[in-house]
Formats: C-alpha cells, structure tokens, sequence
C-alpha cells in the first residue's frame, strides 16, 4: 500500500456500522499532564460515547502548532472504546473520538494495522487494573502505519515515514490511554523502528510486541551459540518468534518445539528440529533435556523437569517453579531496528493466524477467537480506517 492510499483510504464496509448505544460511566477522568486538556464523557457532548477534547479558554494557540510539524489531521477519529472491564462486549465502536495530542517527543501515526495480543484481552478483562490509565480505554499495544506529526523534538521520523512498534513501553504499568485500535495513535519515538521495506502493515503490526518478548527472553536467559532449546507453544505469536530467533539471530545447536499435530510443519518451516506433538506425548518425559526452556503457555511445573542441570526457564504465564523466572517485556524500538535486517533478509518470518486479517468491523470477533487459545502466530487488525 502506498503511503497516500495508507493515508486516505477508508475502507467501504466501514460506512454501515451502526452508531454506538450509550452506555453510563460512573466515573471522571484527570485532568492531562499539561492541565490544558481534559478528557470528559457526558452530556455535553454532542455524540454518544467518545472522548472529547475540551480546550480551555486560557488556551489561544493550539498546542499542535509549537510542539510538531504535521499534515492535516482532523480532529476527531473512529475507534474502539471501552469504559467498564468485562468481557467482549464492553468494546464499543466510537466514531468521533478526539485524535490524541502529541508530546514533543512522539509522533502522531495514522494507523494501518494493529494486532491483538493476550495482554489485550487481560487488560480489557481487568487483570492489572491497579496499575492501569483510566478508563475509557481505546485499546491496542502493536501498530504499523505511517507518521502524520512529528513532536519538537523527535529526530528520526519525519511526516511520511512508514513505522511500527508496541505503543505501551511498559506493558502492565500505565499502559495508554490511546492505544492503537483506532485511526491514529500518538507514541513515543524511541517505541518505534521503520517498517521492514519487505513485509506489508498487517504483517508488520503482527510483530512488534511479540517479537522484542521472544528476543529479551533470550537475552534474560543468557541464550548463546551451542546451546539448546525448548520453546512451549511454538505455534502462538511469541513461540513462532522464539523459535526463528534462538535458530537464525542467537544461534541455537538445536531447536525443539510443542505444538498440537495441525502445526508440527509449521514449526519444522520456522527452523525447529524437533517438533513435538503436545497431543501425543509429555515433553518432560522425553530422555532429550535442553540447556534452555522458554515457556510461552504456562505450563513452568512441567517445563523445569525439561531442563538440563544448571539451566534456565523463563515463563511468560502461570504459576513461577524455581529454577523458572518471569518477566514482562519493555518496548523499545532499537530492538526493532536491531532485527529489522533479519527480517527484510527473509531469515526472520512474521506468522500471521489464516483467519485474519480481521477487519475493523469485526475486532469483538477477532477478540473472541484470540481468547480461544488456538491461533497460530498473531491475530491481526487490518485494514484500519
């Protein structure tokens, strides 16, 4: 897709969606950062459920014109909001969202592509609400799309630019209230990392938050040349990364992987030496041990009997068994960059689910086969608006 049809295509079957129904929100928001802005819902509002951007009076130069250079941009969006945790059906399609603001040192990105990951569902579902934004929530952590503002004091995008990367840099900590399910997302430059040149924006979208898990997975398990691995649930978005790095970027002596028998090829094409069927046999119990166990199902119990004496585990969910340990990823675009060689080589491969891309009409549907557990590599959002 061109960077003019990116930027002003807006997608046929987007025009039937039905106007959202009202629902109540017993609550306020703060006030913003600069004290300026304040994000409200309320009668005020001449539409149903959608922030709205009030300036004050006090405020006579818009802010977009001494902290960034831009194109045009309206001001109000399409985007899915939800202001109460629950399941599915809390998510409402809002037509006239306020674009956020940009800070001097983001961009504002007209978003091509997002991709769903758990930490969405879990999010949305009130997993760590002690440390979340306020509601509402437009929800999202991966993009790809193209930057229409650059703040005062970013250096290394420029309007035009086609980009991608995980808008939250700590996942679970103050996560955004903007996310990237929606026409534009403002996110900090260090987050981002040009487009691979080779992969389209779905696929792009399809790795930012999966990809830099599996990589500083490795790096926290010290992974190196020689050593083996086995990666639980080689199939899902991180275990398909995991695989493909630890083989062609860390350099492993041996890859295996678990999988049901639907997608042992898939893991043998991603590099794996041995693909084992979860169906059919207990990985612990095999006589083989791997100097390295990198769980992407939560299944640690089981995973530390895999490991060699001596070995690491790194579980990404579930329950901790020693000599196992967790860790929740921090975004950062210098990995992007770091492995963007890899993948417009082709060494490195982004794996999108068969069912998708879904489009932006259906995210509910796209959320509800994601709590599934059974998509192979990621759930992609595609195109947006």
């Amino acid at each position: 897709m061109s960077v003019s049809a990116a930027l002003s295509s807006t997608p046929s079957h987007l025009t039937s969606l039905p106007s959202t129904t009202p629902f109540s929100l017993r609550f306020s928001l703060p006030f913003r950062e600069n004290n300026r802005d304040r994000l409200f819902f309320g009668p005020q509002s001449r539409r149903h459920l959608g922030v709205v951007v009030v300036r004050s009076q006090a405020t006579t130069t818009p802010a977009s014109s001494e902290a960034v250079k831009a194109t045009a941009v309206p001001s109000e969006m399409k985007a899915w909001v939800y202001g109460e945790y629950g399941g599915v059906d809390v998510l409402k399609f809002d037509s006239s969202v306020g674009v956020p603001d940009v800070k001097e040192d983001q961009v504002l990105v007209k978003v091509v592509a997002a991709a769903l990951n758990p930490v969405d569902a879990k999010r949305r579902q009130g997993k760590f609400k002690a440390t979340d934004s306020p509601l509402p929530t437009v929800p999202g952590y991966d993009v790809a799309g193209v930057v229409v503002k650059v703040g005062s004091k970013v250096k290394d995008f420029k309007v035009g630019d086609e980009v991608y990367g995980d808008v939250n840099e700590k996942a679970l900590e103050g996560p955004k209230q903007f996310g990237s399910l929606a026409e534009y997302t403002a996110v900090e430059e260090r987050l981002l990392a040009p487009k691979p040149k080779n992969l389209n924006f779905a696929e792009a979208a399809s790795l930012p938050l999966a990809i830099e898990t599996a990589y500083e997975g490795l790096e926290r398990l010290g992974f190196s040349p020689g050593k083996s691995i086995l990666v639980l649930n080689g199939s899902g978005g991180v275990g398909t990364l995991v695989i493909q790095l630890a083989k062609k970027v860390f350099g492993a002596s041996r890859v295996a992987a678990t999988s049901s028998t639907r997608n042992l090829e898939l893991l043998k094409s991603l590099g794996a030496d041995l693909a084992i069927d979860y169906t059919k046999e207990n990985f612990e119990d095999l006589p083989e041990k791997f100097d390295v166990v990198y769980d992407a199902i939560g299944q640690c119990e089981r995973a530390v009997k895999a490991v060699k004496e001596g070995g690491s585990v790194v579980a990404l969910t579930g329950a901790v068994t020693p000599p196992g340990f967790r860790f929740v990823v921090t975004s950062n675009g210098a990995v992007l960059r770091k492995l963007n060689p890899y993948l417009e080589s082709g060494q490195v491969k982004p794996v999108v689910d068969p069912k998708g891309p879904f489009s932006f009409a259906q995210l509910a549907e796209a959320f509800t086969y994601l709590e599934t557990n059974r998509a192979t590599g990621k759930v992609v959002i595609s195109p947006i608006p």
